[in-house]
């Protein structure tokens, strides 16, 4: 008889005779998805789970080493404590993508237990092995601590906070979504079972081990033997074969005869009845490679006679033929930056180098896809619905009627651009198309790492001058970026690093090279601040060396160059009246002056919209129903909170409470297009379109209360950030755009009772469409117009001047220009995340390769920990006067995250004179061990010489 195990879980006693990890048997036997698998490696922590009253993380301990002990969740914490964590989570704000939440209420819970009234470094100790990339922590040991207090008795539950009684725009808004992320019954991909698709099977690709290799030939026979395998497929399965969000380069699968671009790439793709025998099934594939030598790096990809990583691709109907491994280029001028540097008083120049780094988010990808109508229905973790559609759609040979396609987005655990690109949706899809069945399909932690986008590593030579005064006078610089063994964003990110390379200043003489180059290293793609961190720490640092040979400190340097309204962009584009650059400087000039000789500065700025002349519409629907007014946009909360910012807009015009609101279903066949997570665009763009319908939803409103007559049809209208037109281009009179102080004619009129208005209404439809058109680059017009809007910021990082910390960042001000707050809550969160983000990209993280080949697990990336993080000040500025669309707000996401890395360099040059010219920074108190050293860091400058 084999042997038994039996302990109890959450006041249950089970036996089982599986000897396997603890996280496994409660998600999969017991169907405790609280439990969540980050990383089955020990490294993350949202697995953690009670035993016997310790914090243990279930994927390090077994069911035969559970035997005899008490084993909890989430789902078994007494009711008092689901509560009072769901209560205290909320009120400060510690969730954003929820990922990592249960495992963190459970550190917390079982610390509290043991000690009701725990100090903050106590609290932060006991969550030192749970990782968040989301809020910094912070907010989160905030959250930990009032719990305890709750508990305790010593503080008290305001209800009405989550009820939402004042949920408008600039209120304290509890997140929508706070609760099912806190007891962890909200649903990620990974968290649908048989229970949900009875006939569920499993997928996942057998990868390419090699960099760059010839597949000679892939033997599936033993694999498709083994009972229990429902199939196994390859490229010539594929209709279509190279998908791309952009430019289609990117192989489904490698077909036999075809060169392996990357290490990950997929050679088939096994489906089995259970994921047991899918992983037995994957080691009996059997695929003979001969090894190529590979591309590794950019002066490889330069060298003459180097192997083309792509011959060619397709890109917007177009097949291009490559004779380089150049995937994308920009040349960015204005004025003359050639004669204004030789005319400046002070020039420097000097080279600039950043690495690789992984968004680490703690979701690993995953998607369920199953035969629907006339096609298949992918539930997707991706910060784009419409996108993803397009991708599985062309893989298919569906362009033509994409709507065969039909993509949910589920709960999504962390983004930061890491799921713009399709990685498992299409794959499950095919798999659900091919054999007719439910697919999950996903990433163990290591295929994420080795596979998904990353941030581009860049190294470039920056030149910058100023006059006697220190106002600058030109930037000539060229950078170049890694883009690896696909396009993915290159041709985006690059031009946003270039656009952006100028900072926010206000010289007129640019010239900015940038190259894109295919390796055959992972690819890299879009990461929170999309190519912009990479340049703004080049700039801000050479700022700093030209603010010492001018005699002036940092502050002032910035100071007397900083854009403000009414100045001229070095992009040609006049600010507009929302620009509150030096106001974020005015923030923290005492707190940097104090601290001058050990503080560092830098400024920053970041689009909102994707701009640049493209078409970017933000689209939504409000349909009543249930007697609540229901939100449908097909915009994806990667954690960011815009589910509950698009409520807020609707309390706003309205003055429904949040009881009367409700998000609808996130997808393509449910929502419009509302465009890609992606750019700092979904308060601003797709906000406005919420704001739009919610007035039209408020007019229908008055009318009903005034006994006129309501339109029975669904009422629909467009608006350009200046004027509105019904969908048949009639004007509308009800709604308009202001000048000056007022931001939206009619704001603040709502029905005497909003909730019976709104009853009267039930099946009535109300839609919106904002699109705001913008200029190319380089077009020759007065204020030419790149952006909808720009959001500034200063951040200093002040560091320990002496004693054993001397070096340790002691505290971070961030302070930011984001328009309208629309949620004080969520903007300090986003503030905080993203400012330890930065400061791991300034300090620990990197990405290491060898010979294209990953060297990292999850928890070697440098990841920041609860017990590292300094004091972070997230302060926001908001102006009289605001932009007229979407009560002012302006985007936060990207921007909190690239002033930091500046910030910290120019600390450490004040602390002791050295310019540390690449990051992650050298001789720090963080300074990690680097894999890779100085020989291909020598290759690199000698190129960048020639």
């Amino acid at each position: 008889m084999a042997e038994q195990f039996t302990f109890t879980v959450n006041g249950k006693t089970v036996t089982t005779s599986q000897d396997k990890p603890l996280l496994r048997f409660l998600r999969d036997d017991m169907g405790l998805t609280s439990v969540k698998d980050g990383c089955s490696e020990g490294a993350c922590g949202t697995c953690t789970v009670g035993v016997d009253g310790i914090a243990t993380k279930g994927c390090v301990i077994t069911t035969r080493l559970a035997e005899g002990r008490t084993i909890e969740t989430v789902e078994g914490l007494s009711h008092e404590e689901q509560e009072a964590f769901v209560y205290a989570f909320g009120a400060v704000g510690a969730v954003q993508c929820g990922f990592c939440i249960p495992g963190m209420v459970m550190s917390g819970a079982m610390l509290v237990r043991r000690n009701p009234d725990p100090s903050e470094e106590e609290v932060k100790w006991a969550i030192r092995g749970n990782i968040c990339r989301c809020t910094g922590y912070k907010k989160i040991v905030e959250g930990i601590l009032k719990a305890a207090a709750i508990l305790r008795g010593d503080e008290q539950m305001d209800d009405a906070l989550e009820k939402g009684d004042a949920y408008g725009v600039g209120e304290r808004a509890f997140r929508v979504d706070v609760r099912r992320k806190v007891l962890g019954y909200g649903k990620y991909p990974d968290d649908l079972n048989r229970e949900d698709y009875p006939d569920m099977c499993y997928a996942s690709a057998v990868r390419s081990k090699y960099p760059r290799a010839r597949v000679k030939s892939i033997d599936t026979s033993k694999a498709e033997a083994l009972p229990g395998v429902v199939g196994v497929l390859l490229a010539r399965d594929v209709p279509v074969n190279q998908v791309g969000h952009l430019i289609q380069d990117w192989d489904v699968m490698i077909a036999e005869g075809d060169v392996t671009r990357c290490v990950g790439d997929a050679i088939c793709l096994v489906v089995a009845e259970d994921e047991e025998t899918l992983a037995k099934a994957k080691r009996l594939v059997k695929v003979d490679y001969e090894v190529l030598e590979p591309v590794r790096n950019i002066a490889e990809a330069k060298a003459e006679g180097a192997p083309l990583v792509h011959e060619s691709f397709n890109a917007f109907g177009n097949h291009v033929v490559l004779h380089d491994n150049v995937c994308q280029s920009r040349h960015i001028t204005r004025g003359d930056a050639k004669a204004a540097l030789a005319a400046s008083a002070h020039v420097v120049t000097h080279d600039f180098e950043t690495p690789f780094t992984e968004h680490a988010f703690l979701e690993p990808e995953c998607a369920v896809a199953f035969p629907y109508k006339n096609g298949v229905k992918v539930c997707s973790t991706d910060q784009g619905a419409y996108d993803t559609r397009k991708e599985v759609a062309h893989m298919f040979g569906w362009d033509a009627e994409p709507e065969r396609v039909v993509v949910q987005t589920m709960l999504v655990g962390g983004g930061f651009g890491g799921k713009e690109d399709v990685s498992v949706q299409h794959l499950a899809a095919l798999a659900a198309v091919r054999f007719g069945r439910t697919v999950k399909c996903k990433l163990t932690r290591q295929e994420s790492l080795a596979f998904h986008p990353k941030r581009h590593y860049m190294y470039g030579t920056f030149t910058l001058g100023c006059d006697e005064d220190g106002h600058l006078t030109g930037l000539d610089c060229e950078v170049n970026f890694d883009t690896g063994a696909y396009a993915s964003l290159c041709g985006p990110v690059l031009e946003r690093a270039c656009t952006h390379a100028v900072g926010p200043y206000t010289y007129q003489n640019t010239d900015i090279r940038g190259f894109g180059y295919y390796t055959n290293n992972p690819p890299a793609g879009a990461f929170r601040g999309f190519g912009v961190c990479q340049t703004e720490f080049a700039l801000e640092s050479c700022i700093d060396l030209l603010a010492s040979e001018v005699g002036i400190s940092p502050w002032e340097i910035r100071w007397r160059n900083a854009v403000e309204p009414g100045k001229v962009l070095p992009n040609g584009q006049i600010a507009d009246c929302s620009t509150a650059l030096k106001e974020t400087l005015l923030a923290v000039k005492d707190v940097y002056e104090k601290n001058a000789s050990h503080a560092g500065i830098a400024c920053a700025m970041k689009n909102s919209g994707v701009g640049v002349g493209l078409p970017d519409a933000g689209r939504a629907n409000i349909r009543v129903e249930g007697g609540r007014a229901v939100v449908y946009s097909a915009t994806s909360d990667i954690g960011q909170g815009c589910n509950t910012v698009f409520l807020q807009d609707v309390a706003e015009a309205t003055g429904l409470p949040l009881e009367a609101l409700a998000n609808g279903e996130c997808s393509t066949e449910a929502a419009p297009d509302s465009g890609t997570t992606s750019g700092s665009r979904q308060t601003v763009v797709t906000g406005e379109a919420v704001r739009g319908a919610a007035f039209l939803l408020r007019d229908a409103m008055l009318a009903v209360e005034a006994g006129r007559a309501v339109p029975e049809g669904p009422v629909r209208a467009k608006g350009d950030g200046k004027t509105i037109t019904y969908e048949d281009g009639t004007p509308y009179e009800g709604l308009g755009y202001a000048d000056g102080s007022a931001l939206v004619a009619g704001h603040g009129i709502h029905p005497a009772d909003p909730r019976a208005a709104l009853l009267a209404l039930e099946g009535h439809e109300f839609g919106y469409v904002y699109f705001e058109p913008t200029d190319k680059l380089g077009a020759d017009k007065p204020n030419p117009k790149s952006h909808i809007c720009y959001g500034f910021s200063t951040t200093v990082v002040v560091l320990e001047e002496k004693g054993p910390n001397r070096g340790k960042i002691k505290e971070i001000y961030a302070a930011h220009d984001s328009g309208k707050v629309v949620n004080p809550i969520a903007i300090q969160g986003q503030i905080e995340g993203g400012v330890l983000m930065g400061m791991g990209y300034a300090l620990t993280e990197d990405f290491p390769l060898k010979d294209g080949v990953p060297q990292a697990k999850y928890g070697t990336l440098g990841l920041l920990h609860a017990t590292q993080i300094p004091n972070i000040h997230a302060i926001y500025v908001e102006k009289e006067h605001l932009l007229p669309v979407s009560y002012g707000g302006k985007g936060i996401g990207e921007i909190a995250t690239i002033g930091t890395a500046p910030a910290v360099q120019n600390a450490y040059h004040q602390l002791d004179g050295e310019l540390r010219w690449r990051l992650p920074l050298d001789g720090t108190p963080y300074t990690r061990k680097r894999v890779w050293g100085d020989e291909r860091l020598s290759v690199l400058k000698e190129d960048a010489g020639k």
